[in-house]
C-alpha cells in the first residue's frame, strides 16, 4: 500500500464520533476567530463612532461661539458706525449755529440758514442724539473738556461758566466733549 491508501484508510476507519470532534473541533476556531472578529470590528466602529460624535459637538460648540462672537461683533459695530456718521456731521451743525449768530440784512437769508439748522437738529433728535450743555452745572470731566478758566464770584468752584462748543453724546456713548471754561478752579 502506498501512503494515499494509508491515508484513505485512516479517515475511513475513523468512527462518526471521532469524524464529529475533528470537524466541531475545527469548526469551533473558526467561530471563535469570526466572533473575535466581529467583536473587534463593533469595537472599532464604536470608538470610530465616539470619535466622531465628539468631533461633531466640538463642531457645533465652535460654531456656536462663532456665531455668538459674530453676533456681539455686529452689535458693537452700529454703535460705532453711528457715532462716526454722527461726528462727521457735527461740524456742520456748529457752522450753521456760527451762520445764525451773525447779523445780516438779508431776513429770508436768515430764515433758510435757521430752518437748515432745525432741520438738522431734528435729524440728530432721531438719531437719539443729545446736546451737552451744562452751563451753571458742576464740571464733569466725562462729558467736557475744560479749554479756559474764569472768576466768577456768581458762580461755585467747577462750575461750567460757558460753553465754547457743544458737546454730543448719544445714549451714554460721548460723540464729542464739549469745550467749556469753568469758573474759580
Amino acid at each position: 500500500m502506498n501512503s494515499e491508501e494509508k491515508d484513505t484508510e485512516k479517515i475511513v476507519g475513523e468512527t462518526e464520533p471521532q469524524k464529529a470532534e475533528a470537524a466541531a473541533a475545527t469548526e469551533q476556531p473558526e467561530e471563535k476567530d469570526e466572533l473575535t472578529i466581529l467583536k473587534e470590528q463593533n469595537e472599532a466602529l464604536t470608538k470610530e463612532l465616539s470619535e466622531c460624535k465628539d468631533q461633531h459637538l466640538r463642531l457645533m460648540a465652535e460654531y456656536e461661539n462663532f456665531r455668538k462672537r459674530s453676533a456681539k461683533e455686529r452689535a458693537d459695530i452700529y454703535p460705532e458706525a453711528t457715532a462716526r456718521a454722527i461726528e462727521a456731521f457735527l461740524p456742520l451743525a456748529d457752522n450753521f449755529e456760527r451762520a445764525a449768530a451773525v447779523e445780516t440784512t438779508d431776513e429770508k437769508f436768515k430764515q433758510g440758514i435757521m430752518m437748515i439748522y432745525s432741520q438738522l437738529c431734528e435729524i440728530l433728535k432721531t438719531l437719539d442724539v443729545e446736546v451737552i450743555d451744562r452751563v451753571g452745572e458742576v464740571f464733569d470731566p466725562n462729558l467736557e473738556n475744560a479749554v479756559a478758566q474764569v472768576t466768577d464770584e456768581n458762580l461755585g468752584e467747577n462750575i461750567v461758566a460757558q460753553v465754547y462748543q457743544k458737546g454730543y453724546k448719544r445714549g451714554n456713548k460721548v460723540i464729542r466733549h464739549a469745550m467749556v471754561a469753568v469758573a474759580n478752579c
